[in-house]
């Protein structure tokens, strides 16, 4: 439900005004001056903010032009009974979003409000957008067997409301699986919200999800919305899940059960319409088992699971994975991407990947910063775990110089198909093959 703060002077204005906006389902708060306004904008923060502009005292302009230095992303209305141009150009340069002359039509005040409403929700939207984007790894990449599944199942659950686990080790893209669910969901014009669970003690990240009112705790000087409520209508990734304390899991299934929850240190009962894709590394099978993970919510998670393969079990997507990263890391330091040198794409291929993804784009990232026009093996900082050997030739079979070799053009062609974009004709040239040979050797090595 959306808040709007109503400030007049004129006590009929705000019975009227107060009664007319909950009637069309918004939550209202009135303030008889500028002055009590200020007062309450410290306790909560609206999602719209309407007010008179000759009051005694500050005036309405000069409200909107403190109200909008604290709090930019609110929308504010300006109502007059002095409509002039001047009057409506001085209330926009204060930051009002719009104007309404008294005495108004009904349906043209409540048409004004939804449209600052909606600009309201497309600027959170687009702030919470900017901050999935700082924190992501890229887009997805690979067309392994194992992604080309996971694509799959992608498709199949974005268009339900099933909530959606989603499991792997650390650095395998959790999070870009849980943003292209949104992406495919009917959902995507609300908001993705990511919480990193890991990240906050209990009681913050408590705070976190729910929200809180002013004065439930040291430090709460205001009223603040949480995650869920941020999310409303969208999706919210709770990231490594398994790791919330035993009594915010209580919570959490509440959430799951009933769309239902209280801020921290509220009464009021709030309802919510939210996608929740949840991910962790742990085997929460296992945590059950143990008495650290709640079997009731376990289940509640675990409606639609997505298994994420380690870089080790998909190597067949390292040229692709390795290329985009490459052009991508290249275009941000804004120079010419560099090319791969085949000794240290062969170094790629027997390094076993325990970060996975983001250990490759880490490792591609300084192997693109040191490197001049092309990257050598010295560029990757890869360190082989004790009692791993590199190089195709030692780890094939001995005296197998048949299947080595063979390895070995079968990783020429998938890297040189990834620097080509996937054009047959480009790589088979860079190959020093005929296209007809280039088609043979693919069909042979079950290359796509």
């Amino acid at each position: 439900m959306e808040h709007i703060l109503v400030v007049d002077d004129e006590k009929n204005y705000l019975l009227v005004l107060g009664a007319l906006l909950e009637d069309e389902g918004y939550k209202i708060s009135t303030a008889p001056s500028a002055e009590a306004a200020l007062t309450l904008l410290q306790e909560f923060e609206p999602d719209l903010l309407i007010t008179d502009m000759r009051m005694p005292g500050m005036s309405g302009l000069q409200l909107v032009e403190k109200a909008h230095a604290a709090y930019p992303e609110l929308p504010l209305i300006i109502m007059t009974a002095f409509g002039t141009v001047e009057n409506a150009v001085d209330a926009m340069k204060q930051g009002a979003s719009d104007y309404i002359l008294k005495p108004f039509e009904n349906q043209t005040l409540l048409l004004t409000v939804e449209r600052c409403l909606k600009l309201r929700r497309l600027l959170t939207q687009n702030r919470l957008l900017r901050e999935d984007l700082s924190q992501g790894l890229g887009a997805l990449v690979g067309s392994s067997p194992a992604m080309r599944e996971v694509y799959t199942v992608i498709n199949k659950v974005a268009a339900t409301k099933a909530t959606v686990l989603i499991t792997g080790e650390s650095g395998t893209g959790k999070e870009l699986v849980a943003r292209a669910i949104h992406q495919a969901s009917n959902r995507v014009h609300a908001p993705f919200v990511a919480v990193h669970c890991m990240a906050l003690s209990e009681s913050l990240l408590e705070s976190e999800l729910f929200g809180h009112e002013k004065g439930a705790f040291t430090g709460a000087s205001a009223r603040r919305k949480g995650r869920f409520e941020m999310a409303q209508e969208g999706t919210i990734f709770l990231d490594e899940v398994g790791e919330i304390s035993l009594n915010l899991q209580v919570k959490l299934l509440r959430v799951l059960q009933e769309r239902s929850f209280e801020r921290v240190g509220g009464n009021e009962t709030l309802q919510v319409d939210v996608r929740v894709v949840a991910a962790t590394n742990r085997d929460l099978e296992n945590a059950v088992a143990n008495g650290h993970f709640r079997e009731d919510l376990y289940y509640r998670l675990n409606v639609m699971q997505i298994k994420l393969p380690s870089l080790r079990e998909r190597k067949e997507d390292l040229p692709l994975l390795t290329a985009h990263f490459i052009q991508k890391l290249a275009a941000e330091m804004g120079r010419a991407a560099p090319t791969m040198a085949p000794a240290a794409m062969q170094k790629i291929y027997d390094y076993p990947w325990p970060g996975n993804v983001r250990e490759l784009e880490n490792a591609i990232e300084r192997a693109v910063i040191m490197a001049d026009s092309a990257i050598l093996p010295a560029h990757l900082a890869l360190h082989m775990p004790e009692g791993e050997t590199a190089g195709a030739a030692e780890s094939a079979p001995a005296g197998d110089l048949n299947q080595a070799v063979e390895e070995l053009e079968r990783r020429m062609i998938i890297t040189a198909l990834a620097k080509a974009g996937g054009v047959a004709a480009h790589a088979a040239a860079a190959l020093g093959l005929s296209k007809t040979n280039l088609a043979y050797k693919m069909k042979k090595y079950n290359i796509s």
